[in-house]
């Protein structure tokens, strides 16, 4: 500038002076956007592959539950029905009970009826 031979001279030195500055800036600022913004990128490619590995984890232990509870319901089904049997069994078991102790009582009551004296063996009836 101090070489210039006129304002106006001054003024274009100065005016590119300005725009080459402004064009290192602009260059400057657009290659440390680039690389600001892969470096974004890396950083969110590596964290959506962490979450696809999460994810695959995730639907992997829902699959792992459900085919538990599955089991836990055939299971407490099952559980159900054998208490259901085991109250029928209950039930036939006193029927039985009670009417073996009729029988015996019937028994007795014959065989002290009995016009026949002595003990028989009951099988020759």
């Amino acid at each position: 500038m101090m070489s210039a031979s006129n304002i106006d001279d001054a003024r274009a030195r100065a005016s590119r002076a300005l725009e080459v500055l402004e064009k290192s800036i602009c260059a400057r600022a657009g290659a440390e956007a680039v690389k600001s913004f892969h470096q974004e990128h890396m950083i969110l490619k590596e964290q959506v592959q962490a979450l696809i590995q999460e994810n695959t984890i995730l639907k992997r232990a829902v699959s792992i539950q459900h085919e538990r509870q599955k089991e836990y319901e055939e299971r407490n089904q099952e559980l159900q029905q054998l208490k259901q049997l085991v109250s029928q069994y209950q039930d036939q078991l006193r029927t039985l009970e009670v009417n073996n102790y009729a029988l015996t009582l019937h028994l007795k009551q014959a065989q002290q009826s009995s016009s026949i004296p002595g003990r028989f063996h009951p099988d020759v009836f």
